[in-house]
C-alpha cells in the first residue's frame, strides 16, 4: 500500500485546502491520472497517481486545510506482492512493519486533463458536468467562457423552474400565516488563497521594518516617448518601460534586490532581477515573476509581462511561475481609484514599489504653469537593510529615468 501524501513545493508553503476528488475508493486508476486538486496561496494544483492501481482509503475530507505531510490517500499499487504469497519468515516480518511511502510534487498535471483545475472549479461550483461542455480551446481544451457559455444556455431553463415555483411557495406561505424573513447576516469562507495571504502579509509585517516613502514623477516625455515608438511600430505597454527602469536603479542600488539571512547574519545581494508582478484575480493577490529583467528590452518585458498577467487570471501559473522573486512592483494605475498606498513587502525581498493611477495636473516648468502627466510613487522598503536616504537616493535615481526615458536610453548601450 502506498501513502500518497502532500508535500512540501518550496515558497513558503506549509498547508493547501482540498479542493475535490477526482476519484473514490475501490476506483481503478493509471499512472499520473490526477487523484485530488489542492488549493495553495499561490496556484490550484492536481496529485497524481504514482502508478496504475486501485483506490484505498481516502484520509482527509473535502474542504479540509491539511499540512505539508499529511497523508491524502492510499493507493494499492498493481503487481504489488500480495499478502497471501508465501514469504521468508524474516522478509514477511520486515514487511509488516513497513509501509512504502511516496510523496509528490504538486504542480505536475496529467496531459488528459483538457481544462485547467480552475476552469474545472467554475464548473463544479456551479452544478455542471464539465464532461458535457465543448472545448474551443487548442487540442478540444475546455476554457472558463466554454463553461459560463454552457451555464447560459442552462439558466433559462433553471429561471423559469423558479419562477414558476415562486407563487406557489407565496400561497403556501400566505395560508400557514408564516413569512420567511431573510437572514442579513453573510459570511465568506476566510480560506484558502484568502487564508494564505492573510498569513503571509502577517508574517511580513510582524517580521519586516517596513517604511514607505512616496514620490510624485512627471511622465509626460515617457508617454510621448511611447505614443512615437507606436507610431513607428513599436508597440508596448508603459508599464513595461516603468519595470525596465526599476532594473536599472536596482543595478545602481542592489541593496534593494537582495534578501536579509538573518540566521546567518548577511544581507545576500541577488545577481539577477527577477520582478514580481503583483496580479489582482478573483481568487486574491498572486506574483507571478517575470525573470532576469536586467538582460531584456522593453518589448521583450511587454510580451512575457502580458503572458504572466493572462496565465495569473485564469489561475494557470506553475511553481517556476511564481518562485524566486527579488522586487515586487504593484501597478495600480489601471485600476483608477489610488493615489498612495503603504504596500507591505513580499517577505523575504526588500522593496516593493507601487506605481498609483496617471493623472493630468497643473505643474510649475521653467518657472511657468502647464498641464503635465503625473504619477504617484509608494516605496516601501525593509528599513533593516537599508536606510532612509539610500531609498531617497533609489527613488531620485528612478524618477529621473521615468521622466527622461533618453536617459533611460544611455544606460541600455
Amino acid at each position: 500500500m502506498v501513502e500518497v501524501k502532500l508535500h512540501d513545493i518550496g515558497e513558503g508553503m506549509t498547508e493547501a485546502e482540498v479542493l475535490h476528488f477526482f476519484v473514490k475508493p475501490g476506483d481503478t486508476v493509471a499512472a499520473d491520472e490526477p487523484l485530488v486538486e489542492v488549493q495553495t496561496d499561490k496556484m490550484t494544483a492536481e496529485i497524481p497517481s504514482p502508478g496504475a492501481g486501485t483506490v484505498g482509503k481516502i484520509l482527509v475530507e473535502l474542504g479540509e486545510t491539511i499540512k505539508v505531510g499529511t497523508t491524502v490517500l492510499e493507493i494499492e499499487l498493481a503487481g504489488a506482492p500480495s499478502k497471501g504469497k508465501k514469504e521468508n519468515k524474516i522478509e514477511k516480518s520486515e514487511q509488516s512493519n513497513k509501509q512504502e511511502t511516496h510523496t509528490f510534487h504538486i504542480p505536475k498535471r496529467s496531459d488528459r486533463v483538457l481544462a485547467a483545475p480552475y476552469t474545472r472549479k467554475i464548473a463544479r461550483d456551479n452544478g455542471v458536468d464539465i464532461d458535457q461542455v465543448e472545448g474551443t480551446g487548442p487540442g478540444g481544451r475546455i476554457l472558463d467562457e466554454d463553461v459560463m457559455s454552457y451555464m447560459n444556455g442552462e439558466t433559462s431553463k433553471q429561471a423559469l423552474a423558479v419562477a414558476d415555483a415562486a407563487p406557489e411557495k407565496e400561497v403556501e406561505e400566505a395560508q400557514s400565516g408564516e413569512v420567511t424573513t431573510p437572514s442579513s447576516q453573510q459570511t465568506i469562507p476566510f480560506k484558502g488563497r484568502r487564508k494564505q495571504i492573510a498569513k503571509k502579509m502577517t508574517h511580513s509585517l510582524h517580521t519586516i521594518a517596513h517604511c514607505t516613502q512616496f514620490e510624485e514623477v512627471d511622465v509626460t516625455n515617457a508617454m510621448e516617448w511611447r505614443a512615437e515608438c507606436k507610431e513607428q511600430g513599436e508597440s508596448f505597454s508603459i508599464a513595461a518601460f516603468y519595470i525596465k527602469a526599476v532594473s536599472v536603479a536596482l543595478k545602481d542600488f542592489p541593496i534593494f534586490n537582495a534578501t536579509l539571512n538573518e540566521q546567518e547574519e548577511v544581507i545576500e545581494l541577488k545577481d539577477t532581477h527577477n520582478i514580481g508582478l503583483a496580479v489582482d484575480t478573483e481568487d486574491g493577490l498572486i506574483v507571478p515573476v517575470l525573470r532576469n529583467v536586467e538582460s531584456k528590452s522593453i518589448t521583450e518585458i511587454h510580451r512575457e509581462m502580458k503572458v504572466l498577467t493572462e496565465k495569473a487570471l485564469s489561475n494557470q501559473l506553475t511553481m517556476a511561475d511564481i518562485s524566486g522573486g527579488t522586487f515586487t512592483i504593484s501597478n495600480v494605475g489601471p485600476l483608477k481609484g489610488s493615489t498612495g498606498a503603504t504596500p507591505i513587502i513580499n517577505h523575504p525581498e526588500t522593496g516593493l514599489l507601487a506605481l498609483h493611477k496617471t493623472k493630468k495636473r497643473p505643474a510649475v516648468v521653467n518657472n511657468e504653469i502647464v498641464i503635465r502627466s503625473m504619477m504617484n510613487l509608494s516605496f516601501t522598503f525593509d528599513h533593516r537593510v537599508a536606510d532612509g536616504g539610500t531609498a531617497v537616493a533609489f527613488s531620485n535615481r528612478l524618477v529621473q529615468l521615468m521622466e527622461h526615458p533618453n536617459t533611460l536610453m544611455l544606460e541600455l548601450v
